[in-house]
């Protein structure tokens, strides 16, 4: 029979709605809404049904990259998903900008990749100028540090990086065993890191729990740290950070510094410290510099207040003449740290060094506007007493133990 023109086109038609029938159901194994304008509103991206697996390791770094590439190109709210399971990758990176909201959930385990090589001294799961990006479930990222911790001259990478990110937020998961620090936070605003609990042994090296620098509106909550360095620390170019409900030790406790190592810092204002409590750490809540620095910066508007330490060494410490590594027996440079308007505000519990409080300023720039504001605390040991330590610290003491009472 001859075919019309009307029955050509009307044959065509069926034809292309089968086919695209048959291609949506397909695509259903992957994606749980196909990638086409209708459906970019809400669409989750599997990384199993990508190709990882789920034995802790093959190789996933391409799934997961596939994924997050996928999810980032699409308009409307998108998920990664990594479910329970355990799946080994190398270096992610997750950039910016998206075309829309973006969720990485993470129910397993991800365990990062020993084969320094591959990470080009980058850092493993890096997130970078995106806007609206959410981090969460139950998960696990483990960056199996023990393995590499002793190579102290290899750069190692941190674990989970938010660089130009404008309101993030990481909740719920655990980190454990970074390869250098857990969580690091850079030229970003906006982002708010809660519920999660960060892991590595005391004696393990540069493992900072979460280290925020050049960024401000910065949240961190509600969390449980225990690692080898700062469980928190708060570098220069920092402003409007809030850490509240922090469980820190051991580890070196919760630090605004260290300031003045590089040239062109930026000042740090405005960091608040409360409701927390720290166990068993080398310090406890500190702000730490160098003395003789090549840019000037200033420490201003801090406050530390509503803190129980229990068993630490150094509860309270400004430390201006700070240096790790005795590099410090020639000036780094002719300016100074300021640091001023700093407040210590119920800071109570115990110290196992004799030295509760210790403000240790410069005297090229003694520290003004400090404030000791009912800080009782007591040396546990038998074998001296209590006392406070205040050099070049100008301001007062207000209802604090006497023996603290060195404003």
């Amino acid at each position: 029979m001859a075919v019309t023109m009307d029955n050509a086109i009307r044959f065509m038609f069926i034809l292309s709605v089968v086919c695209g029938a048959a291609y949506a159901k397909k695509s259903e194994a992957k994606v749980a809404s196909a990638p086409g304008p209708a459906a970019a509103a809400n669409a989750v991206f599997d990384i199993t049904e990508l190709g990882a697996v789920a034995d802790g390791k093959t190789d996933s770094t391409k799934a997961v990259q596939d994924a997050w590439d996928a999810a980032c190109g699409l308009a409307g709210s998108q998920k990664v998903v990594i479910p329970k399971g355990e799946f080994m990758t190398g270096p992610l990176n997750f950039s910016g900008p998206c075309k829309g909201y973006v969720t990485v959930q993470i129910d397993g385990t991800m365990f990062g990749s020993n084969d320094i090589p591959k990470y080009n001294k980058g850092n493993w799961i890096e997130i970078l100028h995106v806007d609206n990006v959410l981090v969460n479930g139950s998960g696990t990222l483990d960056g199996q540090g023990a393995a590499v911790w002793k190579d102290e001259c290899k750069i190692l990478p941190n674990t989970l990086v938010l660089d130009y990110v404008k309101n993030g937020t990481v909740s719920g998961l655990k980190l454990v065993n970074a390869k250098f620090f857990h969580i690091n936070v850079y030229m970003s605003k906006g982002v708010t890191i809660k519920n999660v609990t960060i892991t590595a042994v005391a004696n393990s090296p540069n493992t900072d729990g979460v280290h925020i620098g050049d960024s401000s509106e910065i949240s961190v909550s509600d969390s449980t740290i225990a690692t080898g360095d700062d469980c928190i620390s708060v570098g220069p170019g920092s402003s409007r950070i809030s850490i509240q409900g922090i469980t820190c030790g051991p580890g070196q406790g919760i630090s605004v510094g260290c300031l003045g190592r590089f040239k062109d810092e930026k000042d740090v204002t405005d960091v608040t410290v409360r409701d927390c409590v720290l166990r068993n750490t080398s310090n406890g809540v500190r702000i730490k510099s160098y003395e003789d620095v090549l840019s000037p910066i200033t420490a201003s508007r801090l406050t530390f207040e509503n803190i129980r330490m229990d068993g630490v060494a150094n509860p309270v410490i400004v430390d201006q003449k700070y240096c790790p590594e005795k590099e410090c027996t020639e000036k780094k440079g002719s300016k100074t740290v300021t640091i001023k308007n700093v407040t210590f505000r119920n800071i109570t519990g115990t110290s196992n060094t004799p030295e509760a409080v210790s403000l240790l300023c410069s005297d090229q720039l003694p520290c003004s506007g400090m404030e000791l504001l009912d800080v009782n605390l007591k040396y546990d040991g038998k074998d001296n007493k209590t006392m406070a330590v205040c050099t070049n610290a100008k301001g007062v003491s207000k209802g604090s133990l006497q023996a603290l009472a060195c404003l």
